[in-house]
C-alpha cells in the first residue's frame, strides 16, 4: 500500500494544476503511481480522500509562538488561527475535512490540533505563574465562534475579532 504522503502529495500537486472540481481518483491514483482501487479501497471516495488530505493540511506546523504573556499568546494564536482558517483555501480544507467524514474522526483530529496548541499556551502560562482558565473554555469561547463565523457568517474575521474573542474568553466567567 503507498504511504498517505505519496497520495497526499499527488492530491495537492493536481488541485494546484488543474483545481479542485477536475480532480478524480484515477487522476490522483496515476499521479501517485497505483491503481485506482488502491485508493478506494484505503479511502473509499475522493470526498474521503480530500477529506484527509485537509486535516493534514491543517495540522499546525510550528508551536505557538512565545510573547512571555498569556494574553498576548492567545491574541497571536488566534489571530494566526483566524487569518488561516478564514482564508480562501482554509475554508476549502474545512469544508473538505467535513464533508468527507462521515463519523467525525476527522472533525476531531482537527479539533485536537487546536486544543494541543491551546494546552501548549496553557502550560507555557502555568510554568510563568499565571492563573490560567481550562482548555475547553478556550475552544467554547474563542475557536467555536470563529468556526461558526467562518463557515455561516463570514462577516468581521479580522485581528480585531480574533483579541475580542480572547478577551472575552479571558475576563468573563
Amino acid at each position: 500500500m503507498p504511504s498517505s504522503r505519496v497520495v497526499h502529495a499527488a492530491v495537492r500537486e493536481l488541485v494546484g494544476e488543474t483545481g479542485r472540481d477536475a480532480l478524480t481518483v484515477p487522476l490522483v491514483a496515476a499521479r501517485a503511481g497505483v491503481t485506482p482501487s488502491t485508493i478506494y479501497r484505503r479511502w473509499g471516495d475522493l470526498q474521503e480522500l480530500l477529506s484527509d488530505v485537509a486535516v493534514e493540511r491543517l495540522r499546525p506546523e510550528t508551536d505557538p509562538v512565545d510573547l512571555g504573556s498569556l494574553r498576548a499568546d492567545l491574541d497571536a494564536w488566534a489571530e494566526q488561527f483566524l487569518d488561516e482558517m478564514a482564508s480562501p483555501p482554509g475554508r476549502a480544507y474545512i469544508r473538505d475535512a467535513l464533508l468527507g467524514d462521515p463519523d467525525g474522526t476527522n472533525a476531531g483530529h482537527y479539533s485536537a490540533y487546536a486544543a494541543d496548541q491551546i494546552d501548549a499556551i496553557l502550560s507555557r502560562a502555568t510554568r510563568r505563574g499565571e492563573v490560567v482558565p481550562e482548555t475547553g473554555r478556550m475552544i467554547d469561547r474563542i475557536v467555536a465562534p470563529m468556526m461558526y463565523r467562518i463557515l455561516f457568517r463570514p462577516g468581521r474575521l479580522d485581528a480585531a475579532y480574533a483579541r475580542e474573542l480572547v478577551t472575552n474568553a479571558l475576563d468573563r466567567p
